[in-house]
């Protein structure tokens, strides 16, 4: 007599991402909403970066003629890719070019303000006002309480979500 084999079907258990993943997705369900994501998301990451960028950073001897390419924003870039890389390997190395990106854009700033237009910080500090005033009206029409009141991870998982979706398109895994 054979015995009845039990095909049990054995599920991985969820990375602390895919939890993460799920918890920010249950609180952007409406179109409206992830579109305002899309759009303010980026700003708002691209606003923090300016600010820090422009926080006065001391002159270290030690760096030599390097000494104008580390700053506040050097620190912020680094602890969030070392989160991002324990959370995703593949979405942290997606956000440092991401980050990359915003950084090229900050310098451009930079140079206009020296041209003559406004100070960086005036305009990280406008367009943080108008992608969080945006990203609160979208969760109006979400109806459903910001997942930024409940967890303030979700502030960071917000980019990396975007670009894991991003990832989905193409057919490609993000971890």
């Amino acid at each position: 007599m054979k015995k009845e084999r039990k095909s049990a079907v054995k599920t991985a258990p969820q990375k602390k991402v895919d939890l993460l993943f799920a918890e920010y997705a249950a609180s952007h369900q409406h179109p409206s909403n992830q579109l305002i994501n899309w759009v303010c998301i980026p700003m708002i990451l691209f606003s923090v970066l300016g600010l820090l960028w422009s926080i006065p950073f001391p002159h270290l001897n030690f760096l030599g003629r390097y000494n104008g390419f580390v700053n506040w924003a050097s620190f912020f870039i680094a602890i969030s890719g070392y989160y991002y890389y324990r959370l995703s390997p593949v979405l942290s190395y997606m956000m440092i070019l991401l980050v990359f990106a915003l950084s090229l854009l900050v310098v451009q700033l930079e140079k206009w303000e020296v041209a003559g237009g406004p100070a960086v910080w005036l305009f990280c500090v406008i367009t943080l006002l108008f992608a969080i005033g945006a990203l609160f009206i979208g969760q109006k029409i979400e109806g459903k309480e910001s997942s930024f009141k409940t967890n303030v991870k979700s502030v960071l998982i917000g980019p990396i979500w975007l670009l894991k979706l991003i990832l989905l398109k193409i057919g490609l895994k993000s971890h």
